[in-house]
Formats: structure tokens, sequence, C-alpha cells
């Protein structure tokens, strides 16, 4: 993995024989392409520090696409993904305190409860996190499959992100199977700000979405996404596949600025701040 953005001294690839006025310690740290630890991936993602004062919820959403745009191929993420890209993928995890998705990708995704992992157990220990984030599920009408692993063997009670007007009896089957049920929403949809909210007062600050699509732009919509870490594939799939955020098209676009931007095995990794 190399850094391109921002560049220093170390994004710039050496001379012959040479560094790139840096000396030979430059060259080891950038013109090689290596593959780059936990402990680095975690310096290049962490979360922005609190100025002072309570910390204030921070919503990053981690995302693949094609170069033709699509977000899935046959439904799924994975086939469009890489190596580094889900090394990526767990450090995000790492260091999030929730991981919030939508009920579809849920299902279609199979997903299962974040694991304890021991190369981020001593930082999220210093960081007063426990000892994997949880999972809010996103879900109107609680539709789910409570006998899932999420909801029967999670290190963290899987949260349930939903709108006052839910069934009572899917609330019910939701607490039976140890969810904790949040309500965010005044109908039966749940409103993206009361959500991230919600999820601060249960001390979740440290916020990361993995969708799906409708979900992302439900929050693109809502203007309560902070930032966006998009891996863009080498690959083209055509298609109809869905883009990385869906939903009806904001009034004005919403601008980001680049923070910074990796690369391996012609794989890019970028990570955009709102403006």
């Amino acid at each position: 993995m190399r850094r391109l953005f921002p560049v220093t001294e170390l994004t710039v690839p050496p001379r012959p024989g040479g560094a790139p006025g840096g000396g030979t310690d430059a060259v080891a740290g950038s013109g090689t392409d290596r593959e780059w630890g936990f402990d680095e991936l975690a310096e290049a993602y962490a979360y922005p520090s609190a100025p002072g004062g309570a910390p204030e919820p921070w919503l990053r959403a981690n995302m693949v696409s094609t170069l033709d745009g699509a977000a899935q191929h046959d439904g799924r993420s994975q086939p469009i993904s890489h190596a580094a890209d889900m090394r990526i993928f767990g450090t995000l995890r790492g260091l999030a305190d929730v991981v919030v998705v939508g009920a579809e990708t849920v299902r279609q995704e199979g997903y299962r409860p974040p694991r304890a992992r021991e190369a981020f157990a001593a930082r999220r220990e210093a960081a007063g996190q426990g000892p994997a984030p949880a999972i809010a599920v996103v879900s109107a009408s609680l539709d789910l499959d409570f006998s899932l692993p999420l909801f029967t063997a999670p290190l963290v009670p899987t949260l349930l992100l939903t709108g006052a007007a839910v069934a009572p009896d899917r609330v019910a089957a939701a607490e039976k199977a140890g969810a904790r049920v949040v309500i965010a929403g005044d109908g039966t949809g749940v409103d993206p700000a009361r959500a991230v909210h919600a999820l601060a007062d249960l001390g979740h600050t440290r916020l990361l979405t993995e969708g799906g699509p409708r979900l992302l732009g439900q929050l693109v919509a809502a203007d309560v996404l902070d930032e966006l870490c998009l891996t863009l594939a080498p690959m083209l799939t055509a298609g109809d596949a869905q883009r990385i955020a869906g939903g009806p098209s904001v009034a004005v676009p919403k601008r980001f600025e680049l923070v910074s931007l990796l690369e391996e095995a012609g794989f890019l990794f970028s990570r955009y701040r709102r403006t």
C-alpha cells in the first residue's frame, strides 16, 4: 500500500539510486508497495479529536464502487472488494463505537456480529470502548430473522433503530431476542438526524455506516454524513447494479474535500470529509 495524498516527500517516488530529498529512510516508507499493519491503518483513519468538552458524534461511511459506479455485483459487495479493502473494513470497525446498517443489507450480506480483535484491544480499551462495536440496524418494520447470530451471539447487544409506529409485537420479538430497540422517528420510518443523536445519547459518538445504498442516500439527503471512505475498484461490471447511494437527489450537491488517498494493487482508498 502507498500513500498518494497528502503529497509529502514520502509520497514522491524515489529517484533511481537515491531518495526524494528525504534520505534513504523516506524511500522505505513510500516508494515500495508493502502491506500496512493495523496500527498504521488505524492512524490513517483515526476519528477527529474533539476540540474540548463532550465529544460530538462523527458519522463516516465506508463503501466500495467499481470504475463504472456499481456498488455491488450479483447483489453483494464482496465480488468487487480486495484483501486491502477488507483490512481497511476491519480497521474502520475496530475504531468505531457502532456500525449503522440498513435492514436489507443485513439480509443480503449475511451480517454477523463483529468479533473482538487482539490488534485493537489496547486501542479500544484506552478509548473507553467495549471489545467490539455494536451493530445498529435501521428498520422501519423490524421484519428481521432474530435467530441469526447477529441477535443470538453478539459480544455487544445489537441495536435496532426504528420509528414510534412500529408494530408492538415486532418490538417484543426483538427484545425477547436480546436486541435493544431505539426509537428514532415519530412515524414508521427512521429520522437520520434523530438516529445519530440517539446513538450519541447511548455513548456512541464514533459512528460508521456500511450502507447499503438506500440508507446512505437517506443520510446524505439529511445532511448528517461527515465523512466518506470510498474504495474505487479497478473493475467494470456494466449492468444495472446500484450506486453507493440511492433515493431522491438533493437540491444542491454536497461538497466534500479529499483528506487522504491510498493505493494497493490498483485499488484506490479515498477519504473525504464535508467542507
